[in-house]
């Protein structure tokens, strides 16, 4: 039964699931919706956390309920077309009563105690501090997306040891699927949850008011930190690269990357366990080096290191010039304005901040010259320090965008090689589109270059023939190849087993086993009169 001869009841029904709850389905919105019901939830946990702040939630308890009213709306929704397309999800779809079967599984009663606890307030005389504890059953919902992804990974890594599940959950391997890629997310979260926090926390108002808050969010911050640290080191030698029980892992602790994520949460361990040695409170601001963990999850650090390293001979030689005009200015504005004012410009490392930024053209005006030689060389230098301070800049900028260039003509060769037998399977594919995220090239772009590199490969196959058709003299030669080509592999082939499996299973057409019969007899030596 085609769709269209489908009642308008269950075709509407057909194109909700689809369109809304389906995340497999390319044209509908499945994914995004999963993602913004997640997002609410965590804004959720965050409001509630607020909640109990009263110098925070007293002055804005009108918004706080407004916040909770929208939300249990849109989850309200959430929860009746869930229902409403029941018989359309395949996990209920050959249930007699697939509604009542959706009612009864897990997930819907998780998202019904997500929002039944609203209801009842409304409702029902029930202590507000209790509603308040069972909205803490909306993080359940989460479950809706990890275990799938769980269920995954059981499944991808089913007979595998410990270790080697714990590396593929820790690093990107074909077995990782979602779960990975769900683990990673929440690391990059938790970073930018810890920096904005030490950042906030400097600011004295704001940390009088959460100073509690900003305590815990580190603790859970330098739990998840450290636990993932330990698992890399555990897990690191399932990498052939550090494959030594000790030695390997010494060497993994050594990569960058590594002293990172130890630095991340070492001044958390060193402030609690040596605060009574010494006064450690200025570890803290090391914290913000744990932005620098982001740099596993892009691969941009490494095609600027990548430039850096290939123009590094020109960019030395502008620095060298950079400095030496740097010097240079700076001991001639302290020949020239010493005089003038010597508490300014004192002594030339003094006038060496100046000559930085009057070449920069950044000119704070805190030292500026009153001599009019001074002034006069102060305009050259601003002059010259436009183009003097441009050129690194300028070199940097060609060569990442160089670098770039050369990844994504990389990437482009390796598309024309997977496509070279003319099929781009589901391994190829995901090799692709993992460069292209690399690359930060859109998928929709993607999809343009594989369907580019077909079209050009299917020209390519056919042009031969058209030139064929138009041009004996290629035809001759296109069949003086083919034929050299035969004689190559009857050459080399095993000829009797290939004369056997010739004449068995119907394989090959009575032309083709004369054509072999032919090439075969022509290969053979032929005996001397």
């Amino acid at each position: 039964m085609t769709t269209a001869s489908l009642p308008i009841a269950k075709r509407l029904r057909a194109g909700t699931y689809a369109y809304l709850l389906d995340t497999t389905n390319p044209n509908g919105i499945g994914q995004r919706v999963d993602k913004f019901i997640a997002a609410l939830i965590v804004l959720n946990l965050l409001a509630l956390v607020l909640e109990h702040n009263t110098l925070v939630y007293a002055p804005y308890s009108h918004l706080f309920h407004y916040f909770d009213v929208i939300s249990v709306a849109i989850f309200t929704v959430e929860y009746l077309v869930r229902l409403y397309a029941a018989p359309e999800d395949p996990e209920f779809a050959d249930r007699r009563m697939a509604r009542l079967a959706y009612i009864k599984s897990p997930f819907a009663i998780i998202d019904l105690l997500a929002i039944l606890p609203f209801y009842l307030g409304a409702f029902l005389s029930v202590d507000l501090r209790v509603l308040r504890a069972l909205r803490l059953l909306r993080i359940f919902k989460l479950l809706r997306i990890l275990i799938p992804a769980i269920r995954e990974f059981r499944e991808l890594n089913r007979g595998r040891t410990l270790r080697e599940k714990v590396y593929s959950l820790m690093f990107v391997t074909p077995t990782s699927g979602k779960l990975q890629h769900y683990v990673d997310n929440l690391i990059v979260v938790w970073v930018l949850i810890s920096v904005a926090g030490v950042i906030l926390e400097s600011v004295e108002s704001i940390n009088v008011v959460f100073e509690v808050e900003f305590i815990v969010l580190d603790v859970i911050a330098v739990a998840i930190f450290s636990t993932e640290y330990v698992l890399r080191l555990y897990s690191c030698v399932e990498n052939p690269s550090y494959s030594n029980r000790f030695t390997g892992r010494l060497q993994y602790a050594k990569k960058p990357i590594a002293i990172v994520d130890l630095l991340a949460i070492l001044p958390f361990f060193l402030e609690i366990f040596l605060h009574h040695l010494f006064d450690l409170r200025f570890l803290r601001i090391f914290r913000l080096m744990r932005l620098l963990k982001l740099t596993r999850y892009t691969q941009a650090t490494g095609t600027l290191t990548k430039a850096l390293s290939r123009e590094w001979p020109v960019i030395a030689a502008s620095m060298f010039i950079m400095m030496l005009m740097v010097v240079l200015t700076a001991s001639l504005g302290y020949l020239f304005e010493h005089a003038a004012q010597p508490d300014k410009f004192e002594n030339i490392p003094i006038s060496i901040y100046w000559a930085v930024i009057t070449l920069a053209s950044v000119g704070y005006g805190d030292i500026s010259p009153v001599t009019p030689i001074g002034r006069f060389m102060t305009i050259v230098m601003a002059l010259v320090g436009i183009g003097i301070f441009a050129v690194p800049a300028a070199i940097l900028s060609s060569a990442f965008n160089d670098q770039l260039h050369k990844d994504r003509e990389k990437m482009h060769n390796e598309l024309y090689r997977f496509l070279d037998d003319g099929v781009l399977d589901d391994t190829e594919r995901e090799k692709i589109f993992e460069e292209a995220k690399r690359l930060h090239i859109a998928e929709e772009d993607v999809e343009l270059m594989i369907e580019r590199v077909r079209q050009e490969h299917e020209n390519r196959q056919s042009q031969p023939l058209a030139l064929v058709e138009k041009n004996p003299s290629v035809a001759l030669e296109e069949f003086r190849r083919a034929v050299s080509h035969l004689n190559q592999i009857v050459a080399v082939a095993d000829k009797p087993q290939v004369s056997a499996l010739m004449e068995s299973g119907g394989r090959t057409t009575p032309q083709e086993r004369e054509m072999w019969s032919y090439l075969n007899q022509s290969s053979q030596p032929k005996n001397s009169a």
